[in-house]
């Protein structure tokens, strides 16, 4: 009787059970792995005017990264062609009301983009900094928009007088600009905001010291 109980139940591998665990447990992670979505990375690059953003921008393309441009320029001029020198300080919440617009589609254009990593001359809270900056109001669905679309980091970028220029686009003096800064930053902490303010210094290093907080 004894042997039959213990032909029918043998003692069961501890070795086996164990290699069966680990093969179970490496498949989960794989799993795992392969199963979860890719997480995108919406990085806003900011600053005030002249501080350098278009450039490294413009870096960031030429090394095959996926961007979008700052459209603030664009609605400026094409308002010029139409009379109005400038849209910002003459109808600022007309231009504002642009600004969003074309943000908000670009943030949904960042979304779809195939890229892991896409960035973006400034983001939608920039466009409440400058509403600030000349104290003016705006409706509620300003803040809203900041709510509903979120970014993954913000990289601002410092006053820099040496490399400062104003255009046909550019307005404002380097004090205003500063002050442009100052209400960026406020702006962008009050939605929660850690910012990376990047160092000045040549366009190689100020793109490497981006692409090393992303890695």
């Amino acid at each position: 009787m004894l042997n039959i109980l213990q032909k029918n139940n043998p003692k069961r591998n501890p070795n086996k059970s164990q290699n069966t665990f680990a093969i179970l447990n490496t498949f989960n992670k794989f799993a795992a792995y392969f199963l979860k979505p890719l997480e995108k990375e919406l990085v806003v690059i900011t600053g005030g005017p002249g501080t350098g953003k278009t450039t490294i921008i413009d870096g960031l393309i030429e090394q095959g990264y996926s961007c979008f441009p700052e459209i603030s320029r664009q609605i400026t001029l094409e308002a010029k062609k139409q009379g109005i020198e400038q849209l910002f300080l003459e109808k600022p919440l007309l231009f504002s009301e642009l600004l969003l617009e074309g943000r908000r589609k670009q943030y949904q254009s960042a979304l779809q983009d195939q890229a892991e990593i896409v960035f973006l001359d400034r983001g939608i809270p920039d466009i409440l900094a400058y509403m600030h900056y000349i104290g003016d109001s705006y409706p509620a669905f300003f803040d809203q928009a900041c709510h509903e679309h979120k970014y993954s980091k913000i990289f601002v970028l410092p006053p820099w007088e040496e490399i400062y220029e104003s255009d046909e686009a550019r307005y404002e003096n380097f004090e205003q600009a500063t002050l442009l800064f100052d209400h960026l930053k406020e702006t962008y902490q009050n939605y929660n905001y850690e910012l990376i303010e990047v160092p000045t210094g040549t366009v190689e290093e100020r793109i490497q010291f981006i692409l090393n907080q992303l890695s």
